[in-house]
């Protein structure tokens, strides 16, 4: 197998997985406060030379209750902070409309998914989709990546013997963003030695 000639990305949810979910919506920046440990998380993920990219529903654009520069200083807030502790989003990407639109980028649709594969140049099949919620696991598993549940904020009452409704079958849980980096991590390694193996120089056969 040839060696990946882009940067792996990690597509991640917001709501819930860099900041709390408490509140029925992210209005302000002031509302924005980062889950314990998440920006760590990236930070480890953006060292280690992976792409951060955020995939959101901000359906609250389309019903009028917060405006494009809000949203952007809630982000400038979140670049903020994840670039004190070393980390970094490399874009973010959202979905501005309402269920009622019908569109193809609200999530569980696959579009916001689609649309970061083409921008970073990056096989559908190569990402990583992490978040604790149901709907970016299937908008990930839509566009064909894998999808990976984290089991924090509205998900935290759920394990593997009691998964929530709907999470697609298979799907691995992990108890943190920091857990989702280590599984992320180890299966790297795995994959890398077994690449290093198969490229070991063999010998021919004796005549």
């Amino acid at each position: 197998m040839a060696a990946q000639s882009h940067p792996p990305v990690v597509v991640l949810d917001r709501d819930g997985t860099l900041n709390m979910d408490d509140k029925a919506i992210i209005a302000s920046a002031d509302d924005w406060v980062p889950v314990p440990g998440a920006l760590e998380a990236v930070a480890r993920l953006n060292q280690a030379g992976w792409r951060v990219v955020v995939a959101t529903n901000q359906s609250g654009l389309g019903r009028g209750l917060f405006d494009v520069a809000t949203m952007n200083a809630v982000h400038t807030k979140m670049h903020k902070m994840l670039a004190a502790v070393g980390g970094r989003i490399d874009a973010v990407f959202f979905c501005p409309h309402t269920r009622d639109d019908a569109c193809d980028c609200r999530k569980p649709q696959p579009g916001l998914m689609q649309a970061i594969s083409e921008r970073f140049q990056v096989p559908l099949a190569e990402m990583a989709v992490a978040g604790n919620t149901v709907r970016h696991i299937q908008a990930g598993q839509a566009a064909g990546s894998t999808g990976h549940l984290l089991l924090v904020g509205k998900c935290a009452g759920y394990s593997a013997q009691n998964p929530p409704p709907d999470v697609p079958v298979g799907t691995p849980l992990h108890a943190s963003l920091d857990a989702f980096v280590d599984a992320l991590f180890a299966q790297a390694n795995t994959q890398g030695q077994a690449q290093a193996q198969s490229q070991v120089h063999q010998p021919p056969p004796s005549q």
